[in-house]
């Protein structure tokens, strides 16, 4: 790429009069530049190394000393933003379909073996510009607009929607589901039932754009990950006690997961302890639960799950990382489960 060209897609100042005026490829690790490379100064640090090694421009946003004025040194307002623009333009050539789909989708297909010519996109700039600057025409991408920028493209499409339900449930916990789909049988896989609409949805596209894929053993994506535990919170192996924690990162999903537990467990005690923030976001009839408790910060999550008892423990706004500490101190052995 021309040097005029990278500075107005990127809107970069040059503040130095260098003697190169191309580049040939776009590099973020130091030991990895080659002589013509373009380096980005994420850190800083490395800019003499990638220097040595041949880069003919360094991008940077924050102060910089000038250590060789042959090449070219190009300050920007954010590298991020300047990432975002590069990538952009390199898209623009190609011939790619674009799909935006909920958070959920995009972790669910990341666990799918696809055809090359299909990618899941999630990690920061810098891993999404190295999986997509050499993309084949052709592809198709599948993102998250909460996970990814959607700036990124300029056609973005909708996934496809299906009338009729695809996946055929044979037998379902409320964490493990055999089901049968294509006329395969896919048995006690580690996905709850509550998670099948949105494997629904991906297995549709996957239909409509004749994608082949295999799907392999699920493992926890993060939203409603349950953790079982004994009576002390101590963590336990997946089904060998009778006391769980669900944990849910996402607010938006509160009043669905809350639903799924009254119908799917309707035997058991179940607790929900929510952000007070969420308070007024929940409709009416789910706030005059008694089993519904509100708090503030971590700790105040700790008294509620001490003062209770309960089957199954919806915690809404954290992860399971609160129980890297024992939530009660143990003062000596115990065998109870």
């Amino acid at each position: 790429m021309r040097l005029e060209n990278t500075l107005a897609l990127i809107h970069g100042e040059l503040v130095n009069t260098p003697f190169v005026s191309n580049f040939n490829n776009i590099v973020f690790d130091a030991k990895a530049v080659k002589r013509g490379d373009l380096f980005i100064a994420f850190d800083e640090g490395s800019i003499e190394d990638a220097v040595f090694n041949g880069a003919y421009g360094v991008v940077f946003d924050k102060p910089t000393q000038i250590t060789d004025s042959e090449i070219a040194w190009i300050k920007v307002k954010d590298l991020e933003d300047a990432i975002k623009r590069l990538l952009r333009f390199e898209l623009i050539a190609k011939e790619i379909s674009v799909y935006a789909c909920d958070e959920i989708v995009l972790k669910i297909a990341l666990q799918v073996v696809t055809e090359p010519s299909f990618i899941a996109l999630h990690g920061d700039i810098k891993s999404i510009f190295k999986e997509l600057s050499n993309i084949e025409n052709g592809s198709t991408l599948l993102f998250s607009p909460t996970l990814t920028s959607a700036d990124l493209f300029t056609k973005i499409k909708e996934l496809p929607k299906s009338k009729a339900q695809s996946i055929n449930i044979i037998e379902q916990t409320l964490f493990e589901t055999s089901f049968i789909y294509d006329n395969v049988f896919y048995e006690r896989q580690l996905i709850s039932p509550f998670f099948m609409p949105y494997l629904e949805q991906l297995l549709y596209l996957f239909k409509v754009l004749k994608i082949n894929f295999r799907l392999r053993k699920f493992t926890p994506i993060d939203h409603f990950e349950a953790v079982f535990t004994n009576k002390s919170f101590e963590i336990k192996e997946f089904g060998t006690s009778d006391k769980v924690l669900i944990f849910e990162k996402s607010t938006s999903l509160i009043e669905n997961e809350i639903l799924f537990l009254q119908k799917q467990a309707s035997w058991a005690k179940i607790i929900y302890i929510i952000p007070s923030t969420c308070k007024q976001r929940l409709d009416a009839d789910l706030l005059e639960q008694k089993n519904l408790f509100f708090y503030k910060n971590k700790n105040e999550i700790k008294n509620i799950l001490q003062a209770n008892n309960f089957h199954f423990a919806l915690i809404v706004g954290v992860d399971k990382s609160i129980l890297e500490k024992p939530l009660i101190r143990q003062t000596q052995l115990t065998l109870d489960f």
